[in-house]
């Protein structure tokens, strides 16, 4: 819905009334006034404007002129008046297309504004947007090198998970922070799941063994990552990774176990 005031305002009727616009700027300015009388009213106003200024530019019709017509026209007249032609000054054609020239000088610089202002609103969004992706990369940079810290720590063990029968290319990687409980999983190296399964991750204990559901990876790439922090206090021997129903299972599916590492004593 246009705002009709700011619309007027703009100036675009004038180019409109004027015929500077492009062929569809002008199709686009028939729809809308067609649909709002405000509009249209408007146009009106302008082009009765315009009517009046090229009227009082333009060479007028001499009084004597009508005069003479009605005496030609007159069944009683007899005779013939002979007519002078009078000779209108150049100055007054000079006027009409000083007005006329003025207004299509006028209807061009704007038309030229009007390209200059969308041309600078177009860069300044451009900057804008280049601003937010160097923000965001900038963001996503802090972040990655937070993990990173957190990851080169000594007190964090490194589980790598190596492939399973069912997928022999996959692989994915632990890291776990005993103290804190925290435990980081890299997924990178997984399939894409398929619709309506998810990843599961499980803390194993092997004697005897005992899986403990640590996490269902229901967010998998979704933002563009694969690496998810996860709570652990077990203690852990092993991880498995298995991919599972929609919203996870009570115990692992072993016939769908992905990966699987052992944690190193």
């Amino acid at each position: 819905m246009i705002d009709i005031k700011e619309y007027i305002d703009s100036g675009v009727l004038e180019l409109y009334v004027y015929g500077t616009l492009s062929e569809a700027e002008s199709a686009e300015v028939s729809r809308l006034v067609a649909l709002h009388p405000e509009l249209k009213a408007e146009v009106e106003q302008i082009e009765t404007a315009l009517q009046q200024l090229t009227s009082a530019a333009a060479p007028s019709t001499p009084s004597s002129f009508e005069s003479i017509r009605s005496k030609i026209q007159s069944k009683e007249e007899k005779y013939v008046i002979p007519l002078s032609r009078k000779r209108i000054p150049i100055a007054a054609y000079l006027g009409w297309a000083a007005a006329v020239l003025l207004l299509i000088v006028i209807g061009y610089q704007f038309s030229e504004g009007q390209k200059l202002e969308d041309k600078i609103t177009t860069l300044e969004r451009e900057q804008l947007l280049q601003q937010g992706k160097t923000d965001m990369a900038e963001e996503e940079l802090a972040k990655a090198n937070e993990l990173l810290d957190v990851l080169r720590t000594k007190d964090i063990i490194s589980v790598p998970l190596g492939a399973q029968e069912i997928a022999p290319e996959a692989y994915a990687s632990i890291y776990w922070n005993k103290d804190t409980e925290k435990a980081y999983v890299d997924v990178r190296g997984l399939p894409n799941p398929p619709e309506g399964k998810v990843y599961q991750l499980w803390s194993l204990t092997l004697d005897p063994l005992t899986p403990t559901s640590m996490a269902v990876l229901d967010q998998y790439d979704a933002n563009g990552t694969q690496l998810f922090e996860v709570d652990n206090p077990n203690a852990s021997q092993a991880f498995g990774i298995t991919l599972e129903p929609e919203g996870g299972s009570a115990s692992p599916t072993l016939e769908q176990l992905y990966v699987l590492g052992v944690v190193e004593p």
